[in-house]
């Protein structure tokens, strides 16, 4: 390959790569700023570059060149930085994509940025700055890969937690629970967002129905009071020795929470259809309701203080 070549140069990939070398592959609309990137690559130990004149161009190559890192210019034709991002942190997650960022091109590299590029470096300090980033976001990437290839391993695993009527404790720990699912794979990020309501309603009905032995009433009709009581009642006996056990089962292609409080419990029989429109507008069913929705099987052991739900792969 010849840096200087004036011509976007692709040709360069049709070199094999050798097992010493990683790739890049420079995305830029300016053939100048392709040479400058590439001579700088060049030089950088253990690296070699291929080229795209644009976001679309490099789309094609991936596949075809297998890029350990992009390295991508932010305005550009056909698609700029920002959409590159986007697409390829949607097709190819774990190939990490650096910026270079101009004058004029801040904001949408912060935006770029928070869609998942893992850094930039300015034009005007890629000789200063760009070999230790291509590095430094490489070691990350390879970190990733690793965890995942050990995490692609792993077919079931369960953990288990003893929390105290503390309601602030519960978005933690579903926030938790819910990097553990998204670690197996088991859902889409717009399935794990509703999978997570579900907990979160079932470990406050655990801390607020279950231990501290409120009711759907009281909320209803003074809500201000339910919470006040619920405070009053964490330090009072026999509620403040009592706890909520969550056990999360997790596999290759389901979820199952068992969620179990300490209070006296209830008869499920008696329990209203959430689905009942006359009971959509009652505070008191929204929680069942939304467990019920978001899990592909809710049931109740028969004493009413323990809930187990199941959440299948998706897909």
């Amino acid at each position: 390959m010849n840096p200087n070549d004036p011509v976007a140069p692709t040709a360069a990939v049709t070199e094999p790569a050798s097992a010493d070398h990683h790739t890049v592959l420079v995305v830029d609309d300016s053939a100048m700023d392709r040479r400058l990137a590439g001579a700088i690559i060049q030089k950088a130990e253990g690296w070699r570059p291929v080229f795209a004149g644009n976001g679309v161009e490099a789309l094609d190559l991936i596949p075809r060149v297998s890029p350990d890192v992009v390295l991508t210019d932010m305005l550009m034709p056909q698609m700029d930085g920002l959409e590159l991002v986007e697409a390829v942190r949607a097709k190819y997650p774990l190939t990490p994509v650096i910026l270079m960022t101009a004058h004029g091109s801040e904001d949408l590299a912060i935006r770029a940025l928070k869609k998942g590029a893992a850094s930039y470096v300015p034009k005007q300090s890629l000789a200063q700055n760009l070999a230790e980033t291509l590095d430094q976001v490489f070691g990350a990437a390879q970190t990733k890969v690793s965890e995942r290839r050990i995490l692609d391993t792993v077919t079931r695993f369960e953990t288990q937690y003893e929390v105290e009527n503390d309601a602030s404790v519960v978005a933690p720990l579903v926030s938790h629970l819910e990097a553990d699912i998204a670690r197996m794979n088991l859902c889409e990020p717009s399935g794990l967002m509703l999978l997570g309501v579900a907990l979160h309603e079932a470990l406050t009905n655990a801390i607020f129905h279950g231990n501290l032995e409120l009711s759907s009433e009281m909320r209803e009709t003074d809500e201000k009071g339910y919470y006040r009581l619920a405070k009053e009642r964490r330090y009072q006996e026999p509620f403040r020795d009592r706890r909520a056990r969550i056990i999360a089962t997790l596999t290759r292609d389901e979820a199952t929470f068992v969620v179990r409080d300490e209070g006296l419990g209830f008869d499920p029989s008696l329990l209203p259809d959430p689905t009942d429109p006359a009971n959509l507008g009652k505070v008191s069913g929204r929680g069942l309701l939304l467990i019920q929705t978001f899990m592909d099987h809710v049931e109740h052991n028969p004493t009413g203080n323990e809930i187990t739900m199941v959440k299948r792969r998706s897909g």
